[in-house]
């Protein structure tokens, strides 16, 4: 498999680790993992990209993590490559492919870091380049927004989500998170001082009657992800819109948070005026 050079992701404090184990924490989503999860993640991507099916397309799946995505696509019929930086979410990806697809050569796993401008050179172009949640936890989220463009073919369609910006909000789920890997000792004083934000989510999502989890994820691996995910950046809505319109791409489609804590997602077109 591909090794990486990724630069200074785990942001070591003092010589402690401080990067979140998130290849972990999507090893133990992986037992939750069934049929409606993986339904209502192929949704999401029907959804999203405004199409029925991917048969026939060329699919990146960037920072794969538990790989649900990458089976959505797959069973969708694209034909899928899917990379992540973490080992531990390679090793889960791996896993899930053997029970769905095994022996499948139209889904190719690697480990690989979306900094790594070699590596990332070496993948050729897709029409869909999916990275959900991703970019902001690679420590660098401006440098790996640079390093999309030219793996999108000719009318290819880029999907991403990043964290929105709250200002001093944001500031403070930096520390937070920061905390959270730094000092093991402090995780159950956050886990638990947090709990608010947890069951508020089940709560409205009851109350709208959501019984099934957005996109297939669990609430609880979720709230995981969320205290504990750094490296931590975030970026309003506009700004990424304005970097990506300048490379040559038009936006298609476009979720917010709401201005709220929360992913904004988009979608982006690749036109033929994108010059490398």
């Amino acid at each position: 498999m591909p090794i990486n050079n990724q630069q200074d992701i785990s942001h070591n404090i003092n010589g402690k680790e401080s990067r979140f184990a998130f290849g972990k924490n999507w090893e133990k989503y992986l037992r939750v993992v069934n049929s409606e999860r993986i339904d209502a993640a192929r949704a999401s991507l029907v959804s999203m990209l405004g199409v029925e099916d991917l048969r026939g397309r060329r699919f990146l799946d960037i920072g794969c993590g538990s790989g649900l995505f990458s089976l959505a696509a797959r069973i969708l019929g694209a034909s899928v490559y899917s990379f992540d930086y973490d080992d531990h979410s390679v090793a889960t990806t791996a896993a899930l492919k053997h029970q769905y697809y095994p022996d499948d050569n139209q889904w190719i796993i690697s480990q690989g870091s979306v900094l790594d401008a070699e590596f990332m050179s070496s993948l050729g172009e897709y029409d869909v380049v999916y990275s959900w949640g991703v970019l902001h936890h690679t420590g660098a989220m401006w440098q790996a927004f640079n390093n999309l463009p030219p793996l999108l073919a000719p009318g290819g369609k880029l999907y991403i989500s990043i964290y929105n910006d709250q200002h001093w909000i944001s500031s403070y789920w930096k520390v937070v998170k920061r905390l959270y890997n730094q000092y093991p000792s402090l995780k159950v004083v956050i886990i638990s001082g947090h709990l608010w934000r947890f069951f508020g989510r089940i709560m409205i999502g009851a109350l709208r009657r959501q019984s099934r989890p957005r996109r297939g994820m669990s609430f609880w691996y979720d709230y995981l992800d969320w205290l504990g995910g750094y490296p931590f950046e975030v970026a309003m809505p506009e700004c990424i819109f304005d970097f990506y319109q300048q490379q040559g791409f038009v936006l298609s489609k476009l979720t917010t948070c709401g201005g709220k804590s929360g992913c904004n997602e988009f979608v982006f077109e690749k036109t033929m005026l994108y010059v490398a």
